[in-house]
């Protein structure tokens, strides 16, 4: 897919939406790649803390000689569950790139003053802070993708970090199943909200029996959910097995 058009690759890792985790292997490899050809990495880290498997975490910055291709994203908001708070960090070696950002921060724009605030106090807590919110995250995400698993038909894979999932349903089309479940379906007097996958597709036709589910509510939330979407499956008109 690299053309002479192509100025940079773009990651997320871990990723949204799929939660998936890039292993050391793999980041040093796309490293390469920018390397031969010249590209920019940039990679949007924002969910490091929250990984899920045993390998070590490898960031773009991690691998050798990419100071002149590497540009890590950051933001507190995923991190610190400060959702609209738009503190970011823009982290590179490149002196270049470097002083083009600065010019543009010199712009008459600022992020609010109150996330700026927080932002400062949210950095300096102790490491251990992601501890439990870490804990929280695993088993919520265990919860959701046995729940989806067990489903007939139904198909999760296991997210090695972030707070995503992406599963496959026995559905004709994404986003007509979740247009159904807000407008026509209702089990206990609930119903749920997912994100159907087309919208994160380039190629067309792609994700229409996927929809993306965030695992950020509490537990007893999710069983809810999943009771919910269980029972949906059953009757939707649109199912595709007998």
């Amino acid at each position: 897919m690299i053309t002479p058009r192509t100025r940079a690759i773009l990651i997320c890792n871990p990723n949204n939406p799929t939660g998936y985790l890039y292993s050391k292997d793999e980041i040093f490899a796309i490293g390469e790649m920018c390397k031969k050809h010249d590209l920019f990495l940039f990679s949007d880290e924002a969910y490091r803390e929250f990984c899920y498997s045993d390998q070590d975490y490898t960031s773009v910055m991690h691998i050798p000689g990419i100071d002149q291709h590497a540009i890590l994203i950051d933001t507190v908001s995923k991190r610190y569950s400060a959702c609209g708070a738009r503190i970011g960090a823009f982290v590179t070696k490149n002196t270049e790139v470097y002083n083009a950002a600065m010019k543009f921060a010199q712009a008459r724009l600022s992020p609010p003053g109150l996330a700026q605030v927080l932002g400062e106090a949210a950095v300096d807590l102790p490491d251990n802070f992601f501890d439990k919110p870490k804990a929280e995250y695993l088993s919520r995400r265990d919860l959701l993708v046995s729940r989806l698993n067990q489903m007939e038909g139904v198909y999760c894979p296991n997210p090695g970090g972030a707070f995503y999932a992406m599963a496959k349903l026995p559905i004709d089309d994404s986003d007509k199943f979740c247009q159904w479940m807000l407008e026509e379906f209702s089990y206990n007097n609930q119903t749920v909200m997912f994100a159907p996958a087309t919208g994160f597709y380039i190629t067309p036709g792609l994700g229409l029996n996927e929809i993306r589910l965030a695992y950020v509510i509490n537990k007893q939330d999710i069983s809810n959910a999943m009771d919910c979407l269980e029972q949906a499956l059953r009757v939707y008109p649109g199912r595709t097995i007998n």
